[in-house]
């Protein structure tokens, strides 16, 4: 693509990265097949070539966002799967991330609009105020039907029954069960911290059982993710610098492997530290180390090499898994086989969905902040997975499991089924499940 930035437009260093980006767009409209919203709604302008114009023509000519433009951009779930798809290498993730700062510096949103992101941004990364607001929307829960599509989303999700809080969530050492093999620090999240606490528990008993020490990192908190892609850099920068500052303390102390991340989401984020403080000179290099040591839980476990015999102590009836595949997972860390091989190694069966490239509608907040764009994908995601006729789903993201999972759907994180496989406790949402029989 051909782009006309002035030279002192170019001395912008994101104005520059986003010209190096366009220029290597060549229109082939590839990415408009994968894309979900453009299969959703059949609009160019909401397909990433589309979206692209938009933000050439945004960037190129020094404008003000426009409502046209915020628009198109905001329906945008940043499931990355254009990227998978474009043969020309298009940084689209990086791409869309200036734009929307951009945004946020120059477009001044609806007051509603506005509220609600403030909010978002706020509540969502605290675990303390999350839960808090979890309470206060179970008690408005009975007159979710009443409510506007996006207070009904919010609502709605108050209505689930929330775990107590977590012995695992506390800064802490965990020691590994018998010869230590290895000292990994974890990301125990926000959000999952008060939905699903059992994933982190079973982060943990699988990892000390197979002789990893655990760091619980005084420090760190929320990866910076759900602000990030709203557009507010500052706040996603000083979030993502307690987790750099955290588990750097621990690198030079007794140091680490790795650090483990359970939510695909936030591993996305944190594998772009080293992108996002490139030009920071204090953080540069430690922001880099710690994404290269960052790793998806089922990559770390493909990369420690785990004896096959330890996945034989659980009598799961060769459970039927549908494994959906997070597109933070599969677009933006390139993650495949790992889940897939470690599930049938553990004796699953692993069964295929349809269209398993295309976004569950998730993406975050996208849900809450688009819900009818996000409803339309989750009724197309809950279909194909249907199709499978599964005794349960896994997948490898908080935000899915909760836009996936309904009363026929039982949804568990990939690690709370390897943790079951190698002595651990059965996940507590698969009690009474057993293997579907004359599937036909």
């Amino acid at each position: 693509m051909q782009t006309n930035f002035t030279p002192a437009q170019l001395e912008n260093p994101m104005i520059a990265e986003s010209e190096q980006i366009l220029r290597k767009c060549v229109h082939c409209g590839f990415c408009t097949a994968t894309c979900p919203t453009f299969v959703t709604l059949g609009d160019e302008l909401d397909s990433p070539r589309g979206r692209i114009y938009l933000i050439k023509d945004m960037l190129e000519n020094d404008k003000p966002a426009t409502d046209r433009v915020v628009k198109h951009l905001d329906r945008c779930l940043s499931c990355l799967s254009c990227t998978t798809t474009c043969p020309s290498g298009v940084d689209y993730m990086h791409l869309i991330d200036n734009a929307r700062a951009h945004i946020e510096q120059t477009y001044d949103r609806p007051l509603g609009d506005k509220l609600l992101r403030k909010m978002l941004s706020v509540v969502v990364p605290s675990p303390t105020l999350f839960r808090l607001s979890m309470l206060g929307a179970k008690l408005a829960a009975p007159f979710a039907k009443l409510m506007p599509g996006r207070l009904k989303g919010m609502v709605k999700m108050g209505a689930r029954s929330l775990p107590t809080p977590s012995w695992v969530d506390k800064p802490q050492i965990i020691p590994a069960i018998g010869e230590r093999k290895g000292r990994v620090a974890i990301l125990t999240g926000c959000a999952q911290q008060v939905l699903e606490t059992e994933i982190n528990e079973s982060t943990v008993r699988l990892l000390t059982r197979l002789g990893i020490e655990v760091v619980v990192a005084k420090g760190a908190g929320c990866c910076g993710s759900l602000v990030h892609h709203m557009g507010k850099e500052e706040k996603s920068h000083h979030q993502a610098k307690g987790n750099i500052d955290a588990w750097t303390a621990e690198l030079a102390g007794d140091g680490l492997d790795a650090v483990v991340i359970t939510a695909s989401g936030c591993g996305t984020t944190v594998k772009d530290y080293g992108h996002m403080f490139a030009r920071d000179p204090k953080y540069a290099q430690k922001a880099k180390t710690i994404s290269a040591l960052a790793r998806d839980i089922t990559e770390y476990l493909t990369q420690i090499d785990v004896d096959p015999k330890a996945f034989a102590k659980a009598d799961h009836g060769n459970l039927r898994v549908a494994y959906h595949s997070a597109c933070s997972m599969q677009h933006g860390q390139k993650i495949v086989r790992e889940p897939r091989d470690l599930l049938k190694m553990a004796g699953f069966e692993v069964a295929e969905i349809a269209e398993g490239h295309l976004c569950c509608g998730s993406a975050g907040v996208y849900n809450l902040l688009q819900p009818e764009i996000a409803g339309q994908l989750q009724d197309r995601k809950r279909a194909n997975i249907r199709h499978t006729v599964p005794d349960l789903v896994a997948t490898g993201n908080i935000g899915c499991m909760i836009q996936i999972e309904t009363d026929d759907l039982k949804v568990v994180h990939t690690v709370q089924l390897l943790d079951w496989a190698t002595g651990g406790p059965r996940p507590s949402k698969l009690k009474g499940v057993e293997p579907q029989r004359g599937r036909g």
